[in-house]
């Protein structure tokens, strides 16, 4: 009876958010209230929802910290580089835009922390799709899909919770699945590039009069991770406004108008802080890698050390906190409300006879094959639970049953990375939210577009996995 309440719970979760009937916090939290009423717990209800906030609240606490930081960072404009180089590769091509999405994502990715990521990948490129009006569903699905499989590093998490969980060396998972995981990247890749072409097909190539027309004030005033009022007010120009640099990646433009996607003449740039700025930004995320603090812990004090070294003066700081608190707030909220989501499925005990019925349904005649079968059951599994419940409560069982049937641990371990292109588009991934409210896209539109792409690219890490003989 769990396993159906719980399948029907999640059936009902996606239904209603790809059909837009419900906003994702809503449906987050009333779903799983009105199934742990039907499981017979609503007693219980409000233990469950404590758990799962208990449980979520340093990643809530994270990622609040995190996009004041690196909001702070885009702000004094130290990525504007970063950004320029990308731009002067895209020009204004929708195909080499789309492509560049996914290889900035994917370098970003390097740091393992999906947030990160997606902040740096939206600031960098949503004034591009948004002055070229290309979809932006694109955007976050590329993103999202080269993230996921660089996700598979070390560092980033599910490599260390599989080693963790099967007491195995994360070096021996993960060095064998690089060449399984480069054709997954180059896949993304190929994928970006076929993207790429249609929306090229369906906008064209724009020329710079084409681009660089003034745009309703509304639009002009949309400046992503970088605040929404400071340097948004200096003119609707293609020179001084909030949309100025929007679709000045063009082989044209002079450097100083063009290859710019923020604005260049924003108040808030800092440029004699520039090396201190980018010397913290390399000793935090080394600090991360390395385990240092906890990354809540880091960010912290990261956030209050690039506001009162950046804008010593208090009403400065009051302004940049404003100005990124309606991201914090919607990823906070989301993030709270999914632990509601986490909370019942686990609380109730759906989420592991979900799982068992999963594993006691494969066919013995399978035994043999335990590591395709890791490989295949991970897409769906890290998609509806979290890492940390699949990888420390379900690998161990199939890890051995695998062993019964002489499949390696290794090998199950190795095979359990497969589904991490489509879990970073799980609604239980707290990033994924940042990704959507940075890019201001519906979840349900992104997940109706990602989810059979993500999947896609899993399939053939796995194929290519079994192809060269790592799975």
């Amino acid at each position: 009876m769990l396993t159906i309440l719980g399948f029907a719970m999640i059936a009902t979760f996606l239904v209603l958010i790809m059909l837009k009937k419900m906003s994702p916090i809503a449906a987050l939290v009333l779903i799983p209230a009105l199934f742990c009423v039907f499981v017979g717990k609503g007693a219980k209800l409000g233990d469950y929802v404590i758990d799962g906030v208990t449980s979520l609240a340093p990643t809530a606490a994270m990622l609040m910290f995190a996009i004041v930081y690196f909001g702070v960072m885009i702000d004094v404009g130290l990525f504007d580089p970063i950004v320029r180089g990308i731009l002067k590769f895209c020009k204004a091509d929708p195909l080499r835009i789309v492509v560049g999405t996914a290889v900035l994502a994917a370098i970003v990715s390097l740091d393992g922390d999906g947030s990160t990521t997606f902040m740096i990948t939206v600031s960098a490129m949503y004034p591009l799709y948004k002055r070229l009006k290309m979809s932006l569903v694109v955007m976050t699905g590329v993103a999202a899909m080269a993230n996921g499989v660089m996700n598979t590093l070390p560092w980033g998490g599910p490599t260390a919770r599989a080693a963790t969980a099967l007491k195995l060396d994360a070096s021996d998972i993960f060095v064998p699945m690089i060449p399984a995981l480069a054709m997954g990247l180059l896949f993304v890749f190929a994928l970006a590039y076929v993207l790429g072409r249609r929306e090229r097909k369906r906008l064209g190539v724009l020329t710079l009069d084409e681009v660089l027309v003034e745009e309703p004030a509304e639009q002009e005033t949309v400046l992503v991770g970088a605040g929404t009022g400071n340097g948004a007010k200096n003119g609707k120009g293609p020179r001084n406004g909030a949309g100025s640099g929007t679709g000045a990646g063009l082989a044209d433009a002079p450097e100083d108008e063009g290859f710019q996607g923020l604005d260049p003449h924003r108040p808030t740039l800092r440029p004699r802080l520039y090396w201190f700025n980018a010397l913290l930004t390399v000793v935090l995320l080394t600090a991360m890698i390395m385990e240092w603090l906890p990354i809540p812990v880091l960010f912290l004090l990261g956030a209050a050390l690039t506001l009162t070294v950046n804008f010593p003066h208090m009403p400065d700081q009051k302004a940049r906190i404003a100005a990124h608190a309606e991201n914090v707030l919607n990823v906070s909220g989301m993030v709270f409300a999914a632990a509601v989501f986490t909370g019942v499925l686990q609380g109730t005990g759906m989420v592991d006879h979900m799982a068992k019925w999963l594993v006691n349904n494969i066919p013995d005649g399978m035994g043999p094959h335990m590591a395709f079968v890791t490989g295949v059951l991970s897409i769906p599994l890290t998609y509806f639970m979290s890492n940390d419940g699949f990888y420390f409560g379900i690998l161990p069982v199939l890890a051995e049953a695998g062993q019964a049937h002489g499949v390696s641990s290794l090998e199950i371990a190795r095979a359990s990375l497969i589904g991490q292109p489509l879990h970073m588009s799980s609604p239980l991934v707290p990033a994924v939210y940042v990704l959507v409210g940075m890019a201001k896209v519906e979840f349900g539109d992104h997940t109706r577009f990602v989810v059979k792409w993500a999947a896609l690219t899993s399939l053939v890490v796995l194929g290519a996995g079994i192809l060269f003989g790592i799975i």
